[in-house]
This record gives C-alpha cells, structure tokens and sequence, in this order.
C-alpha cells in the first residue's frame, strides 16, 4: 500500500482535482449544506492509483475513509481457502471504508483498483474533528440514515437467489434504473460481483437477449422497457 501524503489540496487547486465539485455529485455526501462540503473538502487528500494496485488489505489498521472520484474500486473479503468474495464494485461518487468511523478500528475487506483511479483520502482523525463542529455533525447524521437505507436494500439483494433477478437488482444499485448502462468493468469481474461464473453470466445475457429484455455489446448495456416493468417497478 503506498504512503498517502499528508499535504491536502489547496483552494488553487486544478480542476482535475477539485474536490468540491465531485462532493455536489455524490450520493453521500452531495446532500450536505455547502458549508459542510466545504468543510469536508478542506481535509480532502488526492491520491492516484494504477490498475490493480492494492489500496488496503482485510485486516489493515484503518486510518481513511475514501472518495471514489473516477474508476473504479473492488472491494473483495477472504473465503478462506476458496478464492476471495467480492463485495462490491465502488462506482465514481461512492465513499467507502467509512466502517472505520465508528465500528472498528481495521477494514474488513480489501481494496484494489480495477483500472487507474483518483480517490480523495479523507483520514478518519481529522473526520472525527469535524464531527466536534456541531453544524457538520447534524448534517452527517442524516447521512448516516441515508446509508441504513442503502445497506437495507443491499441485504434484499444478497438475499435473491434467482441469478436473473440478482443481476437485477446489481444493475439499479450499481448503476440506477437507466435505458443504457456503460458497465465499465469486465464480465469476468461482473460476474465475480454476482458471485457466480463467467460462463453462468453467459448463459443468463443469452437468454435475456433472446428474450429481448437486456442486450450487451460492447461496453454498452441496454435494457427494455419490459425488463424494467419485470425487475424496477
């Protein structure tokens, strides 16, 4: 894991690495008041890595939180001696690692980058400073609902066992309820984060597509009105 420099971007900072303006969009954090963002993005840490390059392993001392500014992040969790489970596939405008907020003081999975990405480093002491100021904690404390929420629906999701509607219910949480999805990941790792084979993955695209419901082709997935109606609505 690299060393995360300690010297976060200052007001000048170019736009490749504003995070102000990637806080507005994200889903955690876009609903805080300007003056929280504001807050937030003073202790914000710019940090590039490659393809493949580990962020942190299971067990690691947790000392950050993230923000996923572009590309993207599989969070994976040892199975023991079979391969690893994938958690999850972080999206561009998702924070992760904030279990070690208040929960643990290690993480629980680990986190490797799937093609080159930018993430703002958030160090939890300095997170934890924030929360003395009393405006920023009453707004992350209906943040913190918010995320309750999501983790509700991601349990409805773990507990679907037809194949169909899991790659469902990972497409509107991934992506939203879209016409058009670019995946921007593999079938290999798309297929890892449903937990089951490329070849499983295969069969249920083929019948789909011969069902007219979801085609992929390319790095582009497209869903009918039909598919919706059966697994959104």
């Amino acid at each position: 894991m690299q060393k995360i420099k300690t010297k976060a971007p200052g007001k000048d900072q170019s736009p490749e690495f504003n995070v102000k303006a990637y806080l507005d969009h994200t889903e955690l954090f876009g609903p805080l008041s300007d003056k929280s963002k504001e807050l937030l993005a003073e202790i914000a840490i710019p940090k590039i890595i490659a393809k493949n390059q580990t962020l942190f392993s299971e067990g690691d001392k947790g000392f950050a939180l993230y923000l996923l500014a572009n590309g993207n992040i599989q969070l994976s969790k040892s199975a023991g001696a079979v391969k690893d489970a994938i958690i999850k596939i972080v999206q561009p405008g998702e924070v992760f690692a904030e279990v070690i907020l208040f929960e643990r003081n290690t993480y629980p999975v680990s986190a490797i980058a799937l093609k080159k990405s930018l993430l703002f480093v958030l160090l939890r002491e300095d997170f934890l400073r924030l929360l003395e100021n009393p405006f920023f904690r009453n707004d992350f404390i209906v943040l913190l609902i918010r995320k309750q929420r999501y983790l509700t629906e991601r349990i409805r999701y773990l507990a679907v066992d037809d194949v169909t509607g899991r790659l469902a219910c990972f497409l509107k949480d991934q992506y939203g309820a879209r016409p058009t999805i670019p995946p921007n990941i593999s079938k290999k790792d798309f297929a890892a984060a449903l937990g089951i084979t490329p070849e499983t993955l295969s069969r249920v695209l083929a019948k789909l597509h011969g069902k007219k419901l979801l085609t992929w082709q390319g790095n582009k997935i497209t869903i009918s009105d039909a598919f919706r109606k059966l697994y959104w609505e």
